[in-house]
């Protein structure tokens, strides 16, 4: 083989290591083989979900952190139980727990450590007894949860969630305000 037909080889074999990986990704997008059908988040998306902001909330409305991760639950059923298991949640984040604002809707007028009042001043269509919802720093819901979910669930949803989304990101985001 002559020196001009080495080098072709080897310009053939450089553009197939740079051009396989963009054909089994197209394959795999094509043909959906090999892209895992497994979710990560034990919560529903619920983007028809009004952000906080717009919640029928009675007056004076509730006020949490700014940079706050909300979780807010309809406490209208079975109020005692479900404000002490996401209570208990709350104390199992650990050092992130201060990240986290506690938003309870109904129930009682004694609030837990660290959780927020508010009450409905009229029920909106989207709300259902017992929900939780997990709202971002910005009060847009990310994700919806059924009343019988199962807390470690939720913990793991919102560890990820607060990992990904580091304090860094909060401060400068507020520091642009």
């Amino acid at each position: 083989m002559t020196s001009a037909g080495r080098q072709r080889l080897k310009l053939l074999a450089l553009m197939a290591v740079f051009a396989t990986p963009l054909l089994v990704a197209w394959v795999m997008v094509e043909w959906r083989v090999g892209i895992p059908e497994q979710r990560t988040a034990h919560g529903e998306l619920e983007p028809d979900i009004p952000p906080l902001s717009e919640w029928p909330l009675r007056e004076p409305r509730p006020t949490t952190e700014v940079g706050d991760w909300i979780l807010a639950f309809d406490c209208s059923a079975s109020c005692d139980v479900l404000a002490d298991q996401w209570w208990r949640l709350h104390r199992a984040m650990g050092r992130e727990a201060p990240r986290v604002t506690r938003l309870r809707i109904g129930g009682s007028d004694t609030p837990l450590p660290g959780e927020v009042l508010g009450q409905w001043r009229e029920v909106p269509a989207w709300q259902r007894d017992g929900q939780l919802w997990l709202l971002d720093p910005q009060g847009t819901v990310v994700l919806g949860y059924a009343t019988d979910v199962d807390p470690g669930g939720v913990l793991d949803d919102i560890n990820h969630l607060l990992r990904v989304n580091s304090d860094n990101v909060v401060e400068a985001e507020l520091s642009s305000r």
